[in-house]
């Protein structure tokens, strides 16, 4: 009986790529063993607006409670109050927050006039800017793998608009 030479090679080869597929499973599986970042919302302050919009400057306190830093390359946010979507904002601030530390961001947001109508007829009947029930969500991009998305809720106070500027 003849034996193929090729054959121990080939086993050779199976074991090899079963290794690695192995090696990478688990790899990824420790990819998302961080920590979630805490990210509060901890001030709004008017800002100038166009027409019929209202901006703030949303600023948020981010802090990561983890052993490496997250590096990011851009924001993005969404506001609702009272269950009804009121407010978004991106910006493409790049930054890091350290490791076991915290940053402090600061994010544009614009207030269309739908959402203005709509947040009036929602709230028709109560005290406005008082005590708003409030979700904010958003991400802080960090590329395919770095992206991490966050979510706050609570109540706020929302502060008079900025005057528009003089023409």
């Amino acid at each position: 009986m003849r034996r193929n030479a090729s054959q121990p090679l080939l086993n050779l080869l199976r074991l090899a790529a079963c290794s690695l597929l192995a090696l990478s499973l688990v790899a990824c599986s420790t990819l998302s063993q961080r920590d979630p970042l805490r990210i509060d919302l901890v001030g709004l302050e008017p800002l100038p607006g166009q027409g019929l919009e209202i901006r703030f400057a949303v600023k948020l306190r981010v802090q990561n409670p983890n052993d490496a830093a997250i590096d990011y390359n851009g924001v993005a946010l969404e506001l609702e109050v009272n269950d009804l979507p009121l407010a978004s904002g991106v910006s493409d601030q790049r930054g890091q927050v350290p490791r076991f530390g915290e940053s402090l961001l600061s994010v544009p947001v614009t207030i269309s006039a739908f959402s203005v109508v709509r947040q009036a007829w929602g709230m028709a009947g109560t005290v406005p800017r008082q005590n708003l029930p409030y979700v904010m969500r958003g991400k802080l991009a960090g590329g395919f793998w770095g992206t991490v998305r966050f979510t706050d809720a609570g109540v706020l106070n929302l502060p008079e608009p900025a005057p528009a500027p003089a023409p």
